[in-house]
């Protein structure tokens, strides 16, 4: 459960905006800052946050990093991580800004691969870094490059789903059957809500990590967690963790994936079963008219033009319209005086009662249709598991 946390009205865009002049700054678009907290972990984000309303693209966001204390916070930090590591290690850096870390690290360890990824980092070409400007795409990106420890500092914070991406590295990790170390780096609120200091709010960073939702993110995961750390005055918190080392809940994963596929092959296959029904002349109709039917007919391309006749078993619906593919919706007992050879029913659990339906009104018909495993099949003689209904 998430409650209201703190209200900072509408503001421009803090560190990306670079107005050129001052009219161009007062006249800047302002957006909502309404953060919410999450009442189990105390993270706090923007729920009004739109990632379309921050142009990386064309002013991307550099850290300063050049301060003194700032300074020895990176040395130490990059110290750390590289004590983990091997001779020659292999760096991923996700989200490598003006790719200063990543050049500390390489500084260290020259015999090291220092590859950063960031569709919108610094231009220029920095001897002895490897710097895409492209999105980590965890699977194929691990399996090429397999780094012994991949690190993102000062990302998280950006995105609408930081967990996300860390649970789609680790679900890549543990397919590969790799475990490189991570280390994940943002500030950290702590401060700021203990002395109620507002001006950490800001547009651009829609999350805000406290220690114990960072130490949640981390957990949810599959992490094993090495150690978890505040510097420059418990202004940052720091992680270092190991992925792919447990193992990760794939079920959902590959389950989703073929989800994906096969429903996609289906966009294929049942629009050419519509496209020939239409082409042998049968008459056809469609029962319901909203709902799963009127998704159905949208996904499908089940148009006013081939396919003009749909009832519904709620009289109160006729006389409206299918949301986007715009047939009048008739009374399902308009069948009865004007009948068809074919009736598809979208809704295949409710398919029983609707056969139910046809029978008790005296609806004659030559075929009933249900999409199932990826195509239009007979209900009354194919197989499938929504017979065990009627």
């Amino acid at each position: 459960m998430a409650i209201a946390f703190f209200d900072g009205g509408q503001q421009p865009l803090a560190t990306i905006a670079w107005p050129a002049s001052m009219d161009e700054a007062r006249t800047l678009p302002r957006l909502p800052l309404d953060f919410v907290r999450c009442t189990e972990c105390g993270h706090v984000y923007n729920m009004a946050f739109d990632y379309a309303q921050v142009p990386y693209t064309d002013k991307p966001n550099l850290m300063f990093n050049d301060g003194v204390l700032w300074s020895e916070h990176i040395v130490r930090r990059s110290r750390d991580i590289l004590s983990r590591l091997p001779k020659a290690p292999v760096v991923v850096d996700v989200g490598y800004g003006d790719g200063g870390f990543l050049a500390a690290l390489r500084q260290q360890r020259p015999e090291g691969r220092f590859i950063g990824f960031d569709p919108h980092g610094a231009d220029g070409r920095v001897s002895g870094l490897d710097l895409r400007k492209e999105y980590f795409d965890a699977a194929r990106h691990l399996a090429e490059i397999r780094p012994d420890v991949i690190v993102s500092r000062h990302v998280l914070e950006h995105l609408v789903n930081p967990l996300g991406l860390l649970q789609r590295i680790a679900a890549a990790a543990s397919a590969l059957g790799v475990t490189p170390l991570a280390y994940f780096e943002v500030p950290c609120i702590d401060n700021a809500v203990a002395a109620r200091r507002t001006v950490d709010f800001y547009y651009e960073h829609s999350s805000q990590f406290t220690t114990t939702s960072f130490v949640r993110m981390l957990t949810r995961c599959q992490a094993q967690i090495i150690e978890i750390g505040q510097s420059y005055g418990n202004e940052v918190i720091f992680g270092i963790v190991r992925l792919g080392g447990a193992p990760f809940p794939t079920a959902f994963i590959k389950e989703a994936s073929a989800f994906r596929e096969e429903s996609a092959a289906a966009l294929g296959l049942i629009s050419q079963q519509l496209g020939e029904l239409y082409g042998s002349g049968k008459r056809t109709a469609v029962w319901g008219g909203t709902g799963k039917s009127a998704a159905f007919m949208c996904r499908y391309g089940v148009d006013a033009g081939r396919f003009p006749i749909v009832v519904d078993s709620d009289a109160g619906k006729a006389g409206t319209f299918v949301p986007g593919t715009g047939q009048d919706i008739r009374p399902s007992l308009w069948l009865k005086d004007h009948p068809v050879e074919v009736i598809i029913i979208p809704p295949q659990w409710r398919a029983a009662d609707i056969l139910g339906e046809i029978e008790r009104y005296g609806i004659t018909y030559e075929t009933i249709l249900i999409e199932h495993g990826g195509r239009l099949i007979d209900f009354v003689h194919d197989e499938h598991p929504y017979r065990a209904a009627v």
